[in-house]
């Protein structure tokens, strides 16, 4: 291995210990972040990490996707299905509160992508109750898939697939998390595979951002006067409305 996945794989396994936990835990969605960062636990912590599978109006493909990384490693996995806890929650907050002003009324709904938040935001949250649920069982830590790439611009769910415990390629772009994907061998059809959080559908992270990861790193590299203006201030907007994803709730002074 290269001195960066020895890195990541030492840091992951100091992490366990400085925790007094057993493992890990990571949400294996079918992409390549998920399959990066299992198998960097599964060096860190051989026998000691699960794959959590967890369908929600998904794709089959994305689970079929998640089965062959899992196959690969030879790794445990536990599968919850969350779409009927998904569906039971979402018709009681809407017969109690009405759906939300301008959203979609069903997973299916085409509609603007915006508007689809209020309902998308929920299943990463599900996920979130459901991997510490596993994690606490075991005495695992949540190992969160996130890349620099997305974590710079808030793109995920607050207290979704943000609440994890460490984040293991929290400081790689993702084009390095491709070049790692193939030093550790995960399957091919995985790492190309266009990038998608499964909120929906046929969703995908770069319809969705409006821009390429390509653009997003240029900017990342080289500063805004590498990009277009009007991207640079849209990545720029991204950064400071996110904010608060990055940081603690805030509170009053003394």
């Amino acid at each position: 291995m290269s001195t960066r996945s020895d890195q990541l794989v030492a840091w992951t396994r100091q992490r366990i210990a400085i925790a007094g936990a057993q493992g890990i835990a990571v949400g294996l969605s079918g992409g390549i972040d998920s399959a990066v960062v299992i198998r960097l636990a599964q060096l860190a912590a051989d026998g000691q990490v699960i794959g959590v599978i967890m369908p929600c109006h998904s794709d089959p493909q994305d689970e079929a996707d998640a089965r062959l990384v899992a196959d690969h490693f030879g790794l445990p996995t536990a599968r919850i299905d969350l779409a009927p806890a998904y569906d039971r929650l979402i018709e009681s907050l809407t017969n109690a509160v009405g759906p939300a002003p301008g959203s979609a009324t069903t997973a299916g709904d085409t509609s603007d992508p915006r508007s689809r938040l209020p309902l998308a935001n929920v299943k990463p949250r599900l996920r979130m109750t459901t991997l510490y649920y596993v994690a606490n069982s075991l005495n695992y830590l949540v190992a969160g898939t996130g890349n620099r790439s997305e974590l710079t611009i808030g793109y995920f769910t607050k207290h979704g697939d943000g609440g994890v415990d460490i984040l293991p390629i929290g400081r790689l772009l993702k084009s390095e998390v491709q070049e790692l994907a193939r030093e550790l061998d995960v399957p091919e059809p995985v790492i190309t595979k266009a990038p998608s959080a499964g909120l929906w559908v046929g969703q995908t992270d770069e319809h969705e951002m409006g821009f390429t990861y390509a653009d997003l790193e240029q900017y990342l590299k080289r500063g805004p006067d590498a990009v277009a203006p009007a991207l640079a201030m849209r990545i720029e907007r991204l950064v400071r409305a996110s904010d608060h994803k990055r940081a603690l709730a805030p509170a009053p002074p003394e």
